[in-house]
């Protein structure tokens, strides 16, 4: 845009929008966590005999930049609308994502816990509680990586509940390991995708009935620093 004033021109560049990932530049570390299977402990009747959490640890902004950039560029080369989902995206999609990703330099730790075994009346009746409890285990077994990071999280569930959740995780986490916690739309963002289909392929592993189970755990391997058995 050109504007005229006393004689003098002036050039008026637009400004880009932030990304996903800068809009988030609060921190040194960017970490995503996602989650698979349902809180409910009704084993019997239909509830899942895992819940699998798990987070992706991106040391700087521009890598997870790059890395966001990729997961665009393959949910359009393999034609997927609207979004990555691992339960809903085809077996090729899979293969497609993790290979486009493998150049890509993130870390993932996960949680798997076995629901058989927890007893707590609390862990098992308040599906909050349990959620929140979950993660920030999974936080505090870090592998000391975890310091001044962004943490975002899948936006779902309502408002109060994210509040809690992000004044809990801010008091059960001491020190500066923790600068911010933000939530996000799964549509749009890139890297809630990226944590999506990687703690997919980790619950994944542990089903005993499906025979590919590991395929696309396997997949993931190089990038997996750590996966807890909680048992």
């Amino acid at each position: 845009m050109l504007i005229s004033s006393l004689g003098c021109t002036a050039v008026f560049l637009p400004v880009p929008r932030p990304s996903a990932v800068t809009a988030f530049r609060y921190g040194t570390m960017l970490v995503l966590i996602d989650e698979s299977g349902c809180t409910g402990f009704k084993l019997d009747r239909g509830s899942s005999a895992n819940f699998v959490v798990a987070m992706v640890i991106f040391d700087t902004f521009d890598v997870a930049e790059r890395a966001s950039a990729a997961v665009a560029a393959a949910r359009t080369t393999l034609r997927v609308k609207p979004e990555f989902k691992f339960s809903k995206v085809s077996d090729a999609a899979r293969d497609g994502f993790f290979t486009a990703l493998a150049p890509h330099p993130f870390t993932v730790r996960a949680l798997c816990v076995d629901k058989a075994r927890i007893h707590s009346t609390r862990l098992r009746t308040d599906d909050d509680y349990f959620y929140n409890y979950v993660v920030r285990l999974l936080l505090r077994h870090d592998g000391g990586r975890l310091s001044g990071a962004t943490v975002k999280i899948d936006g779902s569930g309502d408002r109060e509940f994210r509040n809690a959740l992000a004044g809990y995780l801010r008091r059960q986490l001491a020190g500066n390991r923790i600068a911010k916690v933000r939530f996000a739309d799964s549509r749009r963002d890139n890297l809630i995708q990226l944590v999506d289909m990687c703690t997919g392929a980790i619950a994944r592993s542990y089903r005993t009935d499906r025979a590919d189970a590991r395929r696309w755990r396997m997949m993931l391997a190089p990038k997996i620093a750590d996966i807890w058995d909680f048992r």
